[in-house]
């Protein structure tokens, strides 16, 4: 699926806004990525996905205990968030977007992610009024954002060093869950100072301020670039777009199976699963074609024995076009040179319709043309004319009837 990912403004949006942006055709590799304003961002292409990726500075972070029964589709979500989070947001409640992060497992602490209502509405309609709709909002880094540390599996915080040579800053994810999220501006000295200095980190840093990270923590950095970043944050679990910026419940089943089909054709882990059905599509491909080619072959075959039996039964027959209309006219033609009546001559007819009508039905006049018979008068009844034409059809024979007249003739078989 074709995805564009915006990351958003830091400021209310203007005309003249330059939007940074990354469009992937498969959810992990870039194939274009740079700045531009709302009107000239790339369309991608059908089916495609627009993600709008809030930036780390334009969140806070709170962790809390749900009580049971409220999830993220709960009409009770938003007032439950503001009565838990009342005492530690610095604005109010209602002028926040509150959105509960993903369960990370049974009984376990679940992250809110809080920012301002009002600048989060201005930057979607500033994109929707360019005709980019967005269908998921993600945030930039979460607390959960850690990296594996060893060979053994274990994970550890991650620090990055992000922004501009100039404006350089120092984030810390997955310390705890008192820390979740931690800024520090890189400064003069660019060295970070926490209230809890981790012993193993990860370390990552912007190609703009790589060297000055290197060199003050005295340690070896990995390049992050931020089009990675935000792909990596639009393949995560996380949906801001609950409560008053969610879609309908039509959409959001659509963005979930568009999600889950994505995963299993793009995952990695899927990569078994994929091969698999491909190999059952490629066998039932197969032997479709295969019982198709059998069935032809078949058909070939029954029709040249059909051929050869005219040829053989009539020599004269030179040219076979339609075996079972030549056979017919041919075994007409014979009958007729012997004096033997034909199902459809005027004889036969009137035996078939003889034996067939009701007792004491007989017509009145009768005509015959064309190997038709017309019996005039009989004047039968709806179930009398049914039982008529049924044993008229158990003789090889059709009637049917037209005002005061039934027109009885041999059936094509």
């Amino acid at each position: 699926m074709s995805t564009l990912i915006v990351l958003l403004p830091a400021g209310a949006p203007t005309p003249s806004t330059e939007w940074s942006y990354v469009l992937t055709p498969d959810g992990r590799q870039a194939a274009r990525q740079g700045s531009a304003v709302a009107s000239l961002l790339p369309q991608p292409e059908r089916p495609a996905e627009v993600v709008a990726v809030v930036p780390v500075r334009c969140l806070s972070w709170h962790p809390i205990e749900l009580p049971r029964g409220i999830g993220p589709a709960s009409p009770r979500l938003q007032a439950v968030l503001e009565g838990l989070l009342e005492d530690r947001l610095l604005d109010e409640p209602a002028q926040l977007h509150l959105a509960l992060g993903p369960a990370p497992g049974p009984e376990q602490t679940r992250w809110v992610a809080a920012c301002d209502r009002a600048w989060l509405s201005s930057t979607l309609q500033a994109l929707e009024a360019a005709g980019r709709s967005v269908t998921r909002i993600v945030p930039e880094l979460w607390p959960e954002a850690r990296l594996a540390a060893d060979s053994d599996g274990d994970t550890v915080p991650c620090l990055r060093a992000l922004g501009p040579a100039d404006a350089g800053e120092w984030v810390l994810c997955g310390l705890d869950a008192r820390q979740p999220l931690l800024r520090q501006p890189m400064g003069r000295t660019g060295h970070p100072v926490w209230p809890q200095r981790p012993e193993h980190t990860a370390l990552l840093a912007e190609p703009a301020v790589a060297a000055q990270a290197e060199t003050a923590l005295g340690r070896p950095v990995v390049l992050e670039t931020p089009a990675s970043r935000w792909l990596a944050a639009a393949a995560s679990p996380w949906e801001l777009a609950q409560q008053g910026f969610a879609s309908t419940q039509r959409h959001r089943l659509l963005k979930l199976v568009n999600r889950g089909l994505r995963t299993g054709w793009q995952s990695p882990a899927w990569r078994a699963a994929r091969l698999g059905l491909g190999l059952l599509l490629l066998a039932q491909w197969l032997g479709l074609n295969a019982w198709a080619w059998k069935e032809d072959h078949n058909l070939v075959q029954r029709q040249a024995e059909i051929n050869s039996m005219l040829t053989r039964s009539f020599p004269n027959v030179r040219v076979v076009v339609d075996a079972p209309v030549q056979m017919a006219r041919e075994v007409a033609n014979l009958r007729q040179a012997s004096g033997q009546a034909s199902g459809g001559d005027l004889e036969t007819l009137l035996q078939a319709a003889t034996r067939a009508a009701p007792a004491g039905k007989l017509p009145s006049g009768l005509d015959y043309a064309g190997g038709e018979l017309r019996l005039k008068g009989m004047n039968l009844g709806s179930d009398e004319m049914l039982q008529f034409g049924e044993r008229l059809h158990g003789q090889g024979y059709a009637a049917r009837q037209e005002a005061d007249q039934i027109i009885v003739r041999q059936e094509v078989r």
